[in-house]
């Protein structure tokens, strides 16, 4: 027989969960994390597996309504890795108080949906593909319910967001693509809210012989071009054409939802590539940084690549001197 205890908290969930590092080392074997109306419990579940080395860390519960099926394999895989497969997956319909009272959401079917619920996360958890028809979960959408994003959404963002992280963002572009819309956004900025903060870059490779390195950006953009949704609801193949690769963009999805994945991928145009990362010697990366300031970037993210087989955190380091 093992031996379990809740989380019992009030005020700071830390002081209660630094406490089981020592029921630990008494021989507890399980730790189970509520969650009600006060702190969800993957986050604490999360801090647990990284304080603690033996404990099976356990949901008690997450409900099934105010997470999707595809959410709750997401956590589930998750802190399985984090903590080492010391993860159990609570899962529960909780009650209308929580579920109505909490998330805003109708108490309905509780037991049919705990039952799919637990269908899909098991077949995702197997990694299988997600095909569901059931009386509560349709997986994949059919292609008529599904829409995209588009201007409304960024005009909306420049609204009432504090920060936009658009992807597949080109510098040179983005004002001609987004610009009336960030306009129109921010006419009607919500008082209080300082100026819009905007998060993009790409991949960072420095040195005089490096846009071979490009080549490892292109199956993410073949994937969001060509694969990220259904031909005529793909934002970013609209968002492709609208950059001027329209032909580009259409060969590019054909292929990709055909199944000719590494086709697709040397179909992404050099220059796309070259416009959304900063790939090249250092007088060209700190032109593609200013490149992005310019476009009113406030925060350039971004993923390191050493071309000299050097530490990841050097070129954050130098990337960090440039951008001051």
């Amino acid at each position: 027989m093992k031996l379990s205890t809740q989380l019992m908290y009030s005020g700071n969930p830390r002081d209660a969960a630094d406490q089981v590092v020592a029921l630990e080392k008494a021989g507890l074997d399980t730790i189970w994390v509520p969650e009600a109306y006060g702190f969800d419990s993957p986050t604490l579940m999360g801090y647990l597996a990284a304080k603690t080395e033996t404990v099976e860390i356990g949901s008690a519960i997450l409900n099934v309504y105010s997470r999707t099926p595809g959410a709750l394999a997401q956590t589930a895989a998750g802190l399985d890795n984090v903590s080492g497969g010391r993860a159990i997956l609570g899962l529960g319909a909780s009650g209308p108080q929580v579920i109505e009272g909490w998330h805003g959401l109708p108490y309905d079917k509780p037991l049919g949906r705990t039952r799919e619920v637990v269908d899909i996360v098991r077949a995702a958890i197997r990694r299988e593909t997600l095909q569901h028809d059931g009386k509560i979960f349709t997986l994949p959408l059919p292609p008529d319910q599904g829409l995209a994003l588009g201007q409304k959404n960024v005009e909306g963002t420049a609204e009432y967001a504090d920060g936009w992280l658009p992807f597949l963002f080109a510098p040179e572009k983005a004002h001609d693509v987004w610009g009336d819309a960030l306009a129109a956004g921010t006419a009607k900025r919500q008082d209080g809210l300082g100026p819009l903060e905007i998060v993009a870059g790409g991949m960072v490779s420095i040195g005089d012989d490096v846009k071979g390195m490009l080549d490892f950006a292109r199956p993410t953009f073949a994937l969001y071009i060509g694969g990220m949704g259904a031909r005529g609801k793909n934002f970013y193949n609209e968002l492709a054409c609208q950059y001027g690769y329209e032909a580009e963009a259409k060969q590019i999805q054909d292929l990709y939802l055909g199944g000719n994945k590494r086709d697709a991928e040397a179909l992404v145009p050099l220059e796309l590539l070259e416009m959304v990362n900063l790939v090249g010697p250092e007088s060209y990366v700190r032109e593609r940084i200013d490149a992005f300031r310019e476009a009113g970037v406030t925060n350039l993210q971004i993923t390191p690549v050493p071309a000299d087989g050097g530490e990841p955190a050097d070129l954050v380091a130098r990337m960090k001197e440039w951008v001051a």
